[in-house]
Protein backbone atom coordinates (compact mmCIF):
# COMPACT_ATOMS: atom_id res chain seq x y z
CA UNK A 1 0.00 0.00 0.00
CA UNK A 2 3.02 2.23 0.61
CA UNK A 3 3.74 2.75 -3.13
CA UNK A 4 -0.28 3.81 -3.41
CA UNK A 5 0.58 7.15 -1.27
CA UNK A 6 -0.46 10.07 -2.76
CA UNK A 7 -0.74 8.49 -6.20
CA UNK A 8 -2.63 10.83 -8.37
CA UNK A 9 -5.10 8.57 -9.86
CA UNK A 10 -7.66 9.83 -12.69
CA UNK A 11 -10.86 7.26 -12.94
CA UNK A 12 -12.81 7.72 -16.23
CA UNK A 13 -16.30 6.07 -15.60
CA UNK A 14 -16.32 6.30 -12.49
CA UNK A 15 -19.47 6.79 -11.63
CA UNK A 16 -20.24 2.89 -13.45
CA UNK A 17 -20.71 -0.16 -11.83
CA UNK A 18 -16.73 -0.98 -11.93
CA UNK A 19 -15.37 2.13 -12.41
CA UNK A 20 -17.07 2.85 -8.79
CA UNK A 21 -15.60 -0.10 -6.93
CA UNK A 22 -12.17 0.66 -8.59
CA UNK A 23 -12.28 4.22 -6.97
CA UNK A 24 -13.05 3.46 -3.61
CA UNK A 25 -10.24 0.89 -3.92
CA UNK A 26 -7.95 3.00 -5.07
CA UNK A 27 -8.99 5.34 -1.89
CA UNK A 28 -8.37 2.72 0.31
CA UNK A 29 -5.15 1.69 -1.17
CA UNK A 30 -4.15 5.56 -0.32
CA UNK A 31 -4.18 7.28 -3.57
CA UNK A 32 -5.76 10.47 -4.64
CA UNK A 33 -8.79 9.89 -6.95
CA UNK A 34 -9.92 11.88 -9.40
CA UNK A 35 -13.19 10.74 -10.83
CA UNK A 36 -14.09 11.97 -14.30
CA UNK A 37 -18.21 12.23 -16.10
CA UNK A 38 -19.94 13.87 -18.80
CA UNK A 39 -22.72 14.42 -16.01
CA UNK A 40 -22.89 16.26 -12.81
CA UNK A 41 -22.46 13.27 -9.90
CA UNK A 42 -22.60 13.29 -6.25
CA UNK A 43 -19.73 13.08 -3.79
CA UNK A 44 -20.05 9.65 -2.30
CA UNK A 45 -16.52 9.16 -1.02
CA UNK A 46 -13.02 10.95 -1.23
CA UNK A 47 -13.18 11.42 -4.86
CA UNK A 48 -12.24 15.19 -7.18
CA UNK A 49 -15.09 14.96 -9.55
CA UNK A 50 -14.46 16.68 -12.65
CA UNK A 51 -16.79 16.99 -15.81
CA UNK A 52 -15.51 16.13 -19.11
CA UNK A 53 -16.89 14.76 -22.17
CA UNK A 54 -14.17 12.66 -23.28
CA UNK A 55 -15.02 12.31 -26.52
CA UNK A 56 -14.06 15.89 -27.31
CA UNK A 57 -10.06 15.77 -27.72
CA UNK A 58 -9.51 19.42 -26.65
CA UNK A 59 -11.30 19.52 -22.72
CA UNK A 60 -9.63 15.46 -22.73
CA UNK A 61 -6.22 16.97 -22.91
CA UNK A 62 -6.90 20.06 -20.81
CA UNK A 63 -8.76 17.50 -17.91
CA UNK A 64 -5.08 15.57 -17.72
CA UNK A 65 -3.03 18.61 -17.94
CA UNK A 66 -5.03 19.79 -15.15
CA UNK A 67 -4.64 16.90 -12.96
CA UNK A 68 -1.62 15.40 -13.95
CA UNK A 69 -2.37 12.05 -13.01
CA UNK A 70 0.65 9.32 -12.34
CA UNK A 71 -2.12 6.95 -13.22
CA UNK A 72 -5.45 7.16 -15.57
CA UNK A 73 -7.65 4.35 -15.23
CA UNK A 74 -10.12 4.66 -18.64
CA UNK A 75 -13.73 2.89 -18.29
CA UNK A 76 -15.30 5.02 -19.78
CA UNK A 77 -17.79 3.27 -22.44
CA UNK A 78 -20.78 3.06 -24.02
CA UNK A 79 -21.75 -0.49 -23.81
CA UNK A 80 -24.25 -1.88 -25.17
CA UNK A 81 -24.83 -5.87 -27.42
CA UNK A 82 -27.13 -4.26 -29.97
CA UNK A 83 -27.19 -5.39 -33.66
CA UNK A 84 -28.42 -1.85 -34.96
CA UNK A 85 -25.98 0.34 -38.01
CA UNK A 86 -28.18 3.17 -35.94
CA UNK A 87 -25.25 2.15 -33.03
CA UNK A 88 -22.14 2.29 -34.93
CA UNK A 89 -21.34 5.74 -34.65
CA UNK A 90 -22.28 5.61 -30.98
CA UNK A 91 -19.42 2.87 -30.16
CA UNK A 92 -17.35 5.20 -32.37
CA UNK A 93 -17.29 7.99 -30.51
CA UNK A 94 -17.65 6.34 -27.06
CA UNK A 95 -15.47 3.73 -27.40
CA UNK A 96 -12.87 4.59 -29.93
CA UNK A 97 -12.50 8.19 -30.25
CA UNK A 98 -12.79 8.65 -26.51
CA UNK A 99 -9.70 6.37 -26.56
CA UNK A 100 -7.97 7.80 -28.75
CA UNK A 101 -8.10 11.23 -27.42
CA UNK A 102 -6.53 10.11 -23.89
CA UNK A 103 -3.70 8.15 -25.30
CA UNK A 104 -3.37 11.55 -27.86
CA UNK A 105 -3.29 13.67 -24.52
CA UNK A 106 -1.05 11.23 -22.29
CA UNK A 107 1.79 10.92 -25.49
CA UNK A 108 5.31 12.23 -23.97
CA UNK A 109 3.98 12.72 -20.49
CA UNK A 110 5.13 10.89 -17.70
CA UNK A 111 1.76 8.33 -16.74
CA UNK A 112 0.68 4.85 -17.30
CA UNK A 113 -2.61 3.95 -18.65
CA UNK A 114 -5.06 1.11 -17.98
CA UNK A 115 -7.27 0.28 -20.28
CA UNK A 116 -10.83 -1.51 -19.91
CA UNK A 117 -11.00 -3.69 -23.15
CA UNK A 118 -13.54 -6.50 -24.00
CA UNK A 119 -13.13 -10.34 -24.06
CA UNK A 120 -15.73 -9.72 -27.22
CA UNK A 121 -13.04 -8.33 -29.40
CA UNK A 122 -11.40 -9.70 -31.88
CA UNK A 123 -8.48 -11.98 -31.33
CA UNK A 124 -7.02 -12.80 -35.28
CA UNK A 125 -8.04 -11.35 -38.72
CA UNK A 126 -9.60 -13.94 -39.95
CA UNK A 127 -12.13 -13.16 -36.68
CA UNK A 128 -15.31 -10.82 -37.01
CA UNK A 129 -16.60 -8.40 -34.87
CA UNK A 130 -20.33 -9.35 -33.70
CA UNK A 131 -21.75 -5.83 -33.22
CA UNK A 132 -20.50 -1.78 -33.37
CA UNK A 133 -19.50 -2.39 -29.77
CA UNK A 134 -17.16 -5.27 -30.40
CA UNK A 135 -15.59 -3.45 -33.38
CA UNK A 136 -15.07 -0.14 -31.70
CA UNK A 137 -13.20 -2.12 -28.48
CA UNK A 138 -11.42 -3.84 -31.04
CA UNK A 139 -9.90 -0.81 -32.82
CA UNK A 140 -9.10 0.97 -28.82
CA UNK A 141 -6.93 -1.88 -28.47
CA UNK A 142 -5.08 -1.31 -31.81
CA UNK A 143 -4.40 2.20 -31.05
CA UNK A 144 -3.54 1.46 -27.69
CA UNK A 145 -0.70 -0.75 -29.29
CA UNK A 146 -0.04 1.83 -31.64
CA UNK A 147 0.61 4.75 -29.20
CA UNK A 148 3.05 2.29 -26.83
CA UNK A 149 5.16 0.92 -29.88
CA UNK A 150 5.15 4.46 -31.72
CA UNK A 151 5.38 6.79 -28.72
CA UNK A 152 6.21 4.74 -25.76
CA UNK A 153 3.11 5.64 -24.00
CA UNK A 154 2.67 3.24 -20.84
CA UNK A 155 -0.29 1.45 -21.67
CA UNK A 156 -2.04 -2.12 -21.07
CA UNK A 157 -5.53 -3.61 -21.90
CA UNK A 158 -7.55 -5.41 -19.65
CA UNK A 159 -10.03 -7.69 -22.04
CA UNK A 160 -12.77 -7.87 -19.39
CA UNK A 161 -14.91 -11.08 -19.63
CA UNK A 162 -19.01 -10.64 -18.20
CA UNK A 163 -18.62 -8.68 -14.98
CA UNK A 164 -21.31 -9.63 -12.06
CA UNK A 165 -21.23 -8.73 -8.24
CA UNK A 166 -22.73 -6.37 -5.55
CA UNK A 167 -23.48 -2.79 -6.82
CA UNK A 168 -24.30 -3.39 -10.71
CA UNK A 169 -27.53 -1.39 -11.17
CA UNK A 170 -28.40 -1.96 -14.34
CA UNK A 171 -31.08 -4.54 -14.19
CA UNK A 172 -30.59 -5.24 -17.87
CA UNK A 173 -27.84 -7.24 -17.49
CA UNK A 174 -28.43 -10.87 -17.26
CA UNK A 175 -27.80 -11.01 -13.30
CA UNK A 176 -28.76 -8.18 -12.38
CA UNK A 177 -31.93 -8.66 -14.21
CA UNK A 178 -32.62 -12.75 -13.39
CA UNK A 179 -31.92 -11.71 -9.50
CA UNK A 180 -34.20 -9.19 -9.35
CA UNK A 181 -37.16 -10.94 -11.09
CA UNK A 182 -36.90 -14.22 -9.02
CA UNK A 183 -36.58 -12.14 -5.75
CA UNK A 184 -39.61 -10.08 -6.74
CA UNK A 185 -41.45 -13.72 -7.57
CA UNK A 186 -41.33 -13.21 -11.20
CA UNK A 187 -40.43 -15.76 -14.04
CA UNK A 188 -37.21 -14.45 -16.07
CA UNK A 189 -37.81 -14.17 -19.85
CA UNK A 190 -34.57 -15.37 -21.26
CA UNK A 191 -33.62 -16.76 -24.61
CA UNK A 192 -32.16 -20.45 -25.29
CA UNK A 193 -29.93 -19.93 -22.81
CA UNK A 194 -27.29 -21.80 -24.88
CA UNK A 195 -24.48 -19.62 -25.60
CA UNK A 196 -21.59 -19.98 -22.64
CA UNK A 197 -20.60 -17.28 -20.53
CA UNK A 198 -17.17 -16.38 -18.58
CA UNK A 199 -18.31 -14.86 -15.63
CA UNK A 200 -15.41 -12.60 -13.29
CA UNK A 201 -16.52 -11.21 -9.97
CA UNK A 202 -16.44 -7.54 -9.54
CA UNK A 203 -13.69 -7.66 -6.80
CA UNK A 204 -11.21 -9.62 -8.95
CA UNK A 205 -11.74 -7.48 -11.71
CA UNK A 206 -11.13 -4.81 -9.47
CA UNK A 207 -7.66 -6.22 -8.50
CA UNK A 208 -6.75 -6.88 -11.98
CA UNK A 209 -6.79 -3.28 -12.62
CA UNK A 210 -4.45 -2.70 -9.52
CA UNK A 211 -1.87 -5.65 -10.61
CA UNK A 212 -2.06 -3.82 -14.11
CA UNK A 213 -0.67 -0.59 -12.34
CA UNK A 214 1.81 -2.00 -9.85
CA UNK A 215 3.29 -4.18 -12.60
CA UNK A 216 6.42 -3.17 -14.70
CA UNK A 217 5.56 -5.64 -17.10
CA UNK A 218 2.03 -5.13 -18.22
CA UNK A 219 2.82 -1.93 -20.53
CA UNK A 220 2.13 -3.07 -24.31
CA UNK A 221 0.33 -5.74 -23.03
CA UNK A 222 -3.43 -7.52 -23.50
CA UNK A 223 -5.04 -9.72 -20.67
CA UNK A 224 -7.91 -11.33 -20.69
CA UNK A 225 -9.54 -10.80 -17.52
CA UNK A 226 -12.15 -13.74 -16.39
CA UNK A 227 -12.70 -16.90 -14.75
CA UNK A 228 -11.19 -18.93 -17.89
CA UNK A 229 -14.10 -21.54 -17.77
CA UNK A 230 -18.07 -20.92 -19.98
CA UNK A 231 -20.75 -21.40 -18.37
CA UNK A 232 -24.48 -21.27 -20.45
CA UNK A 233 -26.69 -18.90 -19.31
CA UNK A 234 -29.24 -21.68 -18.81
CA UNK A 235 -26.84 -23.08 -16.01
CA UNK A 236 -26.07 -19.64 -14.56
CA UNK A 237 -30.20 -18.94 -13.89
CA UNK A 238 -30.98 -22.52 -12.85
CA UNK A 239 -28.15 -21.66 -10.31
CA UNK A 240 -29.17 -18.52 -9.15
CA UNK A 241 -32.60 -19.73 -8.72
CA UNK A 242 -31.23 -22.65 -6.35
CA UNK A 243 -29.31 -20.30 -4.38
CA UNK A 244 -31.90 -18.43 -3.97
CA UNK A 245 -34.56 -21.14 -2.92
CA UNK A 246 -36.96 -20.32 -5.74
CA UNK A 247 -39.25 -22.41 -7.24
CA UNK A 248 -39.81 -20.08 -9.75
CA UNK A 249 -39.51 -21.48 -13.62
CA UNK A 250 -37.34 -19.01 -15.99
CA UNK A 251 -39.12 -18.97 -19.39
CA UNK A 252 -36.39 -20.15 -21.71
CA UNK A 253 -37.44 -19.27 -25.05
CA UNK A 254 -39.20 -16.28 -24.40
CA UNK A 255 -36.62 -13.90 -26.18
CA UNK A 256 -34.66 -14.79 -29.83
CA UNK A 257 -30.99 -15.09 -29.57
CA UNK A 258 -29.15 -12.16 -30.54
CA UNK A 259 -27.48 -12.62 -34.02
CA UNK A 260 -23.46 -13.88 -33.86
CA UNK A 261 -23.43 -14.59 -30.07
CA UNK A 262 -20.57 -16.88 -29.85
CA UNK A 263 -18.71 -17.84 -26.53
CA UNK A 264 -15.71 -15.67 -24.77
CA UNK A 265 -13.53 -17.01 -22.61
CA UNK A 266 -10.44 -16.20 -20.84
CA UNK A 267 -7.21 -16.98 -21.14
CA UNK A 268 -5.64 -15.86 -18.19
CA UNK A 269 -2.14 -17.53 -18.35
CA UNK A 270 -1.07 -14.03 -19.89
CA UNK A 271 -2.46 -12.21 -16.75
CA UNK A 272 -1.10 -14.31 -14.25
CA UNK A 273 2.64 -14.14 -15.95
CA UNK A 274 3.03 -10.73 -16.34
CA UNK A 275 0.43 -9.04 -13.54
CA UNK A 276 0.40 -11.75 -11.03
CA UNK A 277 -2.99 -11.84 -11.12
CA UNK A 278 -5.73 -14.42 -10.87
CA UNK A 279 -9.38 -15.20 -10.67
CA UNK A 280 -10.15 -16.23 -6.57
CA UNK A 281 -14.13 -16.18 -6.17
CA UNK A 282 -16.02 -18.68 -7.72
CA UNK A 283 -19.15 -18.30 -9.07
CA UNK A 284 -21.34 -19.85 -6.05
CA UNK A 285 -19.88 -17.62 -3.76
CA UNK A 286 -20.16 -14.40 -6.10
CA UNK A 287 -23.73 -15.44 -6.64
CA UNK A 288 -24.27 -15.67 -3.58
CA UNK A 289 -22.99 -12.68 -2.42
CA UNK A 290 -25.02 -11.14 -5.15
CA UNK A 291 -28.12 -11.91 -4.41
CA UNK A 292 -27.38 -10.95 -0.70
CA UNK A 293 -26.77 -7.23 -1.61
CA UNK A 294 -29.57 -7.54 -4.02
CA UNK A 295 -32.19 -8.89 -1.29
CA UNK A 296 -30.27 -6.43 0.99
CA UNK A 297 -31.49 -3.60 -1.57
CA UNK A 298 -35.06 -4.53 -1.83
CA UNK A 299 -35.68 -4.73 1.93
CA UNK A 300 -34.11 -0.96 2.18
CA UNK A 301 -36.72 0.33 -0.58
Amino acid sequence: MRQWLGTRALVTGASGFIGSHLARRLELLGAEVHAVSRQPQPQVGAEIWHQCDLREAGPTADLLGTIRPGLVFHLASEVTGIRDVGMVRAMLDGNLIAAVNLLTAAAGQPMKLVFAGSIEEMRSEESVPHSPYSAAKSAATVYARLFHHLWSVDVSVLRIAMVYGPGQRDTAKLVPYVTTELLNGRSARIGSGSRLVDWIYIDDVIEAFVAAAESEKAAGGMYDVGSGVGVSIRDTIELLHRLAASPITPQYGALPDRRLDRAHIADVGPAGTALGWQPRTSLVDGLKNTIAWYADQQRKS
